[in-house]
């Protein structure tokens, strides 16, 4: 089976996904959403980093971010804010649009809190969730992405599934089944895979960042590679046979799309999940070195002091004391 690079990458992180907000308004009507980070402590105790979006159902709205051009969406639009960046989301002219802080106690106290308002005009029926990454899943794939884009997923045929995923969560997020608060992070996971397949699919032939590189053939399928067998000893000649291309057509290639060389990514990989280890694990120092690709414990040991600052012992000491994140 040909190795897929984006679900490579999935099968290696750890998501944390939710929806907390059916809502129907109609026009004027306005939310202010704060820097997800803001509430990423109490939205997903755990969670570094928290990636907003919004799926119109029905109607028309807009999402405005500072420094952006708005982004107006339809019916089967999903937006997604990559960074967790400040935004609002509206439709209509509105003087002061609410500070959705205000919704965060109720949507602690239950899956899903249903909102309706607005000035009277024309309806617009939508959802909001996130999806939630460690550190280390946010340096890879999220890198190169936009502070907001769209896609429509219910466009097509193939959207389907979608809209009657939607349905569904209509119906349960007023339910009090056993599995409900699963089977709505489950959808929403899957709602943001989905938004990056598209994603990828419509990206300019001319793009760079990571969500390029996984879609070119060759770089797409060395980076599955690396992904699959991170602590396999790789070589630039053997990955650019992995590609099907020449080492020179390779680490070419590879340089423009993400910025680096073939070993240099994958070095950092492999730190990453190191630090992951470390952060999750009981395993020793030496263990870890091993699992991740290093040759020796002192090896691993000097470079990650060269990237995280601290040494392993002392990084997985302040990530038990509840001390900084892993950068």
């Amino acid at each position: 089976m040909e190795m897929d690079a984006l679900s490579e990458v999935l099968r290696s992180v750890r998501l944390t996904g939710a929806i907390f907000l059916r809502a129907e308004f109609t026009e004027p009507w306005g939310f202010r959403a704060r820097e997800a980070s803001s509430a990423a402590a109490l939205l997903a105790p755990g969670t570094e980093h928290l990636v907003p979006f919004h799926f119109v159902s029905e109607g028309e709205a807009s999402v405005d971010v500072e420094g952006c051009e708005p982004v107006e969406l339809e019916a089967g639009d999903l937006v997604v804010l990559p960074r967790g960046d400040a935004h609002v989301l509206k439709n209509g002219a509105v003087a002061a649009p609410v500070d959705s802080s205000v919704l965060l106690p109720e949507i602690l106290k239950r899956n899903v809190v249903s909102e309706r308002g607005g000035g009277g005009g024309p309806v617009t029926r939508f959802i909001c969730g996130y999806v939630g990454f460690d550190h280390h899943a946010a340096k890879v794939f999220l890198s190169g992405l936009p502070p907001v884009f769209k896609v429509a997923v219910c466009h097509d045929p193939t959207g389907a599934w979608i809209s009657n995923a939607i349905a569904h969560l209509a119906s349960e997020s007023e339910s009090t089944r056993p599995g409900s608060r699963a089977l709505l992070a489950k959808l929403a996971e899957a709602l943001f895979i989905e938004a990056l397949r598209r994603h990828m699919a419509e990206l300019p032939p001319a793009q760079n960042g990571w969500l390029a590189a996984a879609r070119d053939p060759a770089i797409g399928a060395a980076l599955a590679a690396m992904h699959r067998e991170p602590a396999r000893a790789w070589t630039v000649a053997e990955l650019a046979r992995s590609a099907g291309v020449s080492r020179t057509i390779f680490s070419e290639r590879f340089a423009g799309l993400l910025g680096q060389t073939p070993m240099a990514y994958l070095g950092q990989w492999r730190l990453q999940l190191g630090a992951r280890h470390l952060q999750s694990g009981n395993e020793g120092v030496m263990q870890i070195a091993l699992d991740v690709g290093y040759e020796s414990e002192s090896a691993f040991n000097r470079a990650f002091k060269r990237h995280f600052g601290v040494p392993p012992a002392r990084f997985r000491r302040r990530q038990r004391e509840g001390g900084h994140s892993a950068e």
